[in-house]
């Protein structure tokens, strides 16, 4: 085997005080304007996040990928990043959270690839304060590598001079974002927006890119080295097997790294509509992602046949994976915040109910018989069965979970969003005929 090099490619991670800054919107200006002036952007999302990727790969028109030291791993990270840099004119790194939140934070990430960090502070209401903030985004730590800072939500030109003048020690001025450019991206219980329902996306992002291009500094940020990984092939631990996948407006909630890794190990993977199709790809086994049910579970449960599908395929002893809003949709019934309850596929002995508040969040390992796999867990609802469960998820850093895995046969459902590369033997395993 040749040698493998390392690679270097023009990067920054996009980052802030807090959440609700508008990351998300400065990173998708940054790599729609990028796009636009014909380079090739791949962004990534760190953290587990389904939605913000989704936006990300509208405005970059590559994949967006999740970048996490602890659920992805420091490896698979470094193999992302590494596989990107033969390709990319430019790598964006969207944050998430705060900059230093959290154990691994967007920081711990940035420092350890070495990508300088262009701080997003949001403007409104706001003058010289801009300028303590950015200083205290940037010398925190001493050690973390720092871009320069852009302001977003500002009202007027004056205004963005002010924010500007107000930087102290040489910090560099990214440039403003208006709030007046009407790209402002809407949000419900879970984050933004799913891409695919916003019918005026395309237009939001170049509106964004436009306004950014007037005030931004867009040329590239400098090369940073990429190390290479260790090369680990995968085994064929699927091969032949073909896995029918849910995918529509209800269960979105795919990571495109776990789907990969599927692949990678020789599964066949076939997507079909819980809401529209009438039956199941003939397929071996089950992949119910999370999503949002609760805004479709009506028509869901509308749908006999898929709901007789799908009870005959468990019936018939094949491999089921349920998380989250799959799971929700095994349940007996769900109920909306409205109290609009419907009666669904019923393989789960129990019910749900959506809450306003957010009801879990947290990093979660669980220890199944099929070996240990990481995860996520973010949801708005709660469960009410008396079902016994085979495990329970643990949070590395004490967030809220320790979520339940429910089994009947070949049937494994939780609350937990599994991230398959964090153990391809155990993946392979649940879903092995």
């Amino acid at each position: 085997m040749s040698e493998r090099l390392p690679r270097q490619c023009p990067a920054v991670l996009i980052a802030a005080p807090a959440s609700g800054q508008g990351k998300t919107t400065v990173t998708a200006a940054l790599a729609r304007l990028h796009r636009n002036q014909g380079r090739k952007v791949r962004v990534f999302k760190c953290g587990p996040d389904f939605l913000d990727p989704m936006i990300l790969e509208r405005a970059s028109g590559n994949p967006v990928y999740q970048l996490d030291m602890w659920m992805v791993g420091e490896d698979e990270s470094r193999r992302l990043l590494w596989e990107a840099a033969d390709e990319a004119d430019l790598i964006l790194i969207e944050g998430v959270m705060g900059l230093f939140d959290g154990t691994p934070s967007s920081a711990d990430l940035a420092r350890h690839f070495g990508v300088p960090v262009l701080g997003v502070i949001d403007g409104t209401a706001m003058a010289q304060t801009f300028g303590a903030l950015a200083l205290g985004l940037a010398r925190y730590q001493a050690d973390l590598p720092f871009a320069g800072v852009l302001a977003n939500r500002v009202g007027t030109v004056r205004h963005a001079q002010l924010l500007e003048g107000s930087l102290t020690e040489g910090l560099r001025w990214y440039g403003a974002l208006s709030r007046e450019t009407g790209i402002e991206l809407p949000s419900r219980h879970l984050g933004l927006v799913q891409a695919s329902e916003l019918n005026d996306l395309d237009v939001r992002l170049d509106a964004a890119a436009d306004a950014l291009a007037s005030t931004c500094d867009a040329t590239l940020p400098p090369a940073v080295t990429f190390t290479a990984p260790d090369f680990v092939p995968a085994e064929p631990l699927l091969a032949g097997v073909c896995i029918a996948v849910a995918h529509d407006e209800a269960f979105a909630f795919t990571y495109g790294a776990s789907l990969d890794v599927l692949r990678a190990m020789g599964a066949e993977l076939s997507f079909f509509s819980p809401i529209r199709d009438t039956r199941i790809p003939d397929a071996d086994s089950l992949y119910l992602p999370g999503g949002y049910p609760e805004l479709h579970h009506v028509a869901l449960g509308q749908n006999v046949p898929m709901l007789d599908a799908i009870r005959a395929h468990h019936g018939a002893g094949k491999p089921l994976l349920a998380e989250c809003g799959g799971m929700l949709y095994l349940l007996k019934a769900l109920t909306d915040v409205d109290g609009q309850r419907a009666e669904l596929v019923g393989l789960l002995d129990g019910e749900a109910v959506m809450q306003k508040r957010l009801a879990a969040l947290a990093l979660q390992t669980v220890e199944l018989p099929e070996g240990t796999l990481r995860g996520h867990t973010y949801h708005h609802s709660l469960t009410s069965t008396e079902l016994t469960p085979i495990a329970r998820g643990v949070s590395p850093n004490g967030g809220r979970g320790a979520e339940a895995v429910y089994r009947d046969g070949r049937l494994t459902a939780s609350y937990v969003h599994f991230y398959f590369p964090s153990n391809p033997q155990a993946t392979a395993a649940l879903f092995l005929p």
